[in-house]
Formats: structure tokens, sequence, C-alpha cells
């Protein structure tokens, strides 16, 4: 194929080769909630901590990151928290370390995050060390992912 054709035809093959992907952004839009909504609303948290570092992320996770989980969920923000970890490696293809599911009161306690700067304040008054031990704990990650969870009804 001559050069003159493949660079007439790199611009319609750049869009054909990101369609599926575009499609697939569109079609996750769909699955979030368009306004508010007043039913519980869940959200899974994955980590994927390097290699020798477990311990340590999840040292940092309960110092610094469950104090906040719990106050939140004593303000009524959150309803429920769950953490887990993998029990087995298997063939090693899990691709996350350590999950949390959050339980949020609705939608908009998921995106509403007005007041949790002061609540942070409150719960860590060194801002400058607990800023410094949250940058390291996700320094000891080789991947972070947060997935709304959109409930399937199996009965309908």
């Amino acid at each position: 194929m001559s050069r003159s054709l493949i660079t007439h035809w790199r611009g319609p093959l750049k869009f054909l080769l990101s369609l599926p992907i575009a499609l697939s952004f569109l079609a996750s839009l769909q699955a979030t909630p368009q306004g508010p909504t007043d039913h519980p609303y869940a959200v899974a948290y994955y980590y994927k901590v390097k290699w020798g570092h477990y311990d340590e992320f999840l040292r940092l996770f309960k110092k610094n990151h469950w104090p906040l989980l719990k106050a939140e969920q004593e303000q009524g923000r959150i309803l429920r928290v769950e953490a887990y970890q993998p029990t087995f490696h298997g063939e090693g293809r899990a691709d996350w370390h350590f999950m949390t599911i959050i339980v949020y009161k609705n939608w908009n306690a998921v995106i509403d995050q007005s007041g949790r700067e002061a609540l942070l304040r409150r719960l860590f008054p060194d801002q400058e060390r607990f800023q410094a031990e949250e940058r390291r704990r996700f320094e000891l990650l080789e991947a972070h992912w947060d997935i709304p969870l959109t409930p399937v009804p199996l009965d309908r």
C-alpha cells in the first residue's frame, strides 16, 4: 500500500479503532444515576499494592482513612463499610489486594464532598503529617480504581 494511501486512511482508521472505547464510555454513563436518588448507593474501591508493601498500606489505611470513614458513618453520609482481601492467590490473576465496599446514604452522598475538609482537619490536626502519610499510602499502590455499583434486579 502506498504511503499516501496509509496517510489518507489514518484519520478514519483512528476513529474506527476508538469507536468501541467511546461506546463503552457512553454505556457506562447510562449506568450512573443521572439525578439525585434517595436509595442507598454502593461503591467498590479496589487497591493493588506494590509487592512487599501490603502491611504498610493496611497500617496507613487503618490509621488515616478508616477514622474518616467511621466519622462519615457517624454523620450518616455512609451507611456501611466492608473491607476484603483475597483469601487465595490462585493463579495470580487477582488484580487487587484490598477492597472496600462503601454503602452511601444515597447518590448525592457519594458526590457531595462538602464538609469533608473540616472533618479531616478535626480528625487530623497535624495536617502536614496526615498529607505525607496519605501520599505515602498511594505511593505504595500499583493501581487503584473506584467502581460505582448499579444493582441488577433479578426478580423483575
